[in-house]
């Protein structure tokens, strides 16, 4: 493995867990191990391990770029991350808040759906 590959997996694992990272390694097959290493490399030990901004700012912007795009299933991965990132559900709210004016009411009320659900905050106040 490369230095990259090897920043990228440590970077990988600290923000989605071992868990995440151990099984979308045993589930990769040789048709997908390319994807699986160009998002190793790229993601990962490109820009999320860049040190210009914190994992918390990072994780905002992934979530509200997800919203936008309406990339629910990534979206529910990077949300679930927010424990490992330090964003609190605060954030979140103010991150879909902006896709709601930015990307529009229709993609942020499903992103605000998912991460209620996520977050287990369905009928509560974030805290």
């Amino acid at each position: 493995m490369s230095e990259l590959t090897d920043t990228g997996t440590a970077t990988r694992r600290r923000i989605l867990g071992d868990a995440h990272v151990d099984r979308a390694q045993a589930a990769a097959t040789p048709f997908d191990e390319p994807f699986q290493a160009l998002i190793t490399d790229a993601a990962w030990g490109h820009l999320w391990s860049r040190d210009t901004i914190t994992p918390r700012e990072r994780s905002m912007l992934t979530i509200a770029l997800l919203a936008a795009l309406g990339n629910d299933e990534e979206l529910a991965l990077h949300l679930r991350a927010t424990a490992n990132t330090g964003a609190s559900p605060e954030d979140i709210r103010e991150a879909l808040l902006h896709v709601a004016i930015y990307a529009g009411v229709p993609r942020a009320n499903s992103a605000f759906r998912l991460a209620r659900d996520i977050l287990g905050l369905a009928g509560k106040e974030p805290q």
